[in-house]
């Protein structure tokens, strides 16, 4: 049966992540063509090209590290050449750094916000243009319930998160005549395996961030792609400038 984006393009920068790859197999699941943005994991990227295919749907991987602006502008036209105007962009990479403030320096500094930040700008500016011309498309960044709550160490990641969220409201006002809608999806504690590398005690960690929660259990990145994919779509349509938690009732204010 045809999917919800058949006929749709779309790019998903941080693709190999927890959260990037399911939101690539949920999108291509859907129908949509899928450009598999990563930043130096060949390996991983290729796999999962590999399983959307097998599958039956069309997946492209292709590396680019985007804090460099011809980096950028390289990677929107080599998945434009092959695989046509990209109607969706999931603007997903970033990093966790974790610095106490007394040791965050500006290097440190400067570098959270172009990988947390000023990336989601360059892919936006970048790929708008055509969207504009075809009067549609849908940009959704990947933003953080740690913009409101806070936490120690992050000052840099915070920051720029919080900066995602008024990014992506200043591009719903800006692209929204053109046909376009912006939203930012900001997951809470999601469980990726990445969380072991970054956390002393995963399992106690569990059991405090679940106490935190209205829904009993952890987030799964298939929750966070369910979100961003139906924020894609026709249906969607009238919601723009939002941003969405996914965080099972963590911040409710």
């Amino acid at each position: 049966m045809p999917g919800p984006l058949n006929g749709r393009t779309a790019l998903i920068t941080g693709a190999t992540g927890g959260l990037g790859s399911a939101i690539a197999r949920r999108l291509a699941a859907d129908g949509a063509t899928v450009a598999l943005a990563h930043f130096s994991d060949d390996q991983a990227a290729t796999q999962l090209a590999t399983h959307i295919t097998d599958s039956g749907g069309t997946a492209i991987s292709l590396a680019a590290d985007l804090r460099d602006t011809e980096a950028v502008q390289t990677l929107c036209h080599q998945a434009g050449d092959a695989l046509g105007p990209i109607d969706i962009l999931v603007s997903n990479a970033g990093a966790y750094p974790r610095r106490p403030w007394p040791e965050t320096t500006p290097a440190h500094w400067n570098e959270a916000l172009a990988t947390n930040l000023t990336s989601h700008y360059l892919l936006a500016h970048e790929l708008t243009p055509a969207m504009t011309a075809a009067g549609w498309g849908r940009i959704i960044t990947i933003g953080s319930v740690l913009a409101t709550a806070g936490r120690h160490d992050l000052s840099g990641y915070i920051s720029a998160k919080a900066g995602l969220e008024g990014l992506t409201r200043a591009l719903a006002r800006e692209l929204g005549p053109a046909g376009i809608t912006a939203n930012c999806v900001a997951p809470g504690s999601i469980r990726v395996p990445a969380e072991d590398t970054v956390v002393d005690d995963p399992e106690a960690m569990t059991v405090r961030q679940i106490a935190r929660q209205c829904v009993q259990r952890r987030g799964r990145p298939n929750d966070v792609a369910a979100a961003v994919a139906f924020l894609t779509t026709d249906d969607a349509g009238f919601i723009t400038g939002q941003t969405l938690r996914v965080d099972g009732g963590w911040i409710l204010a």
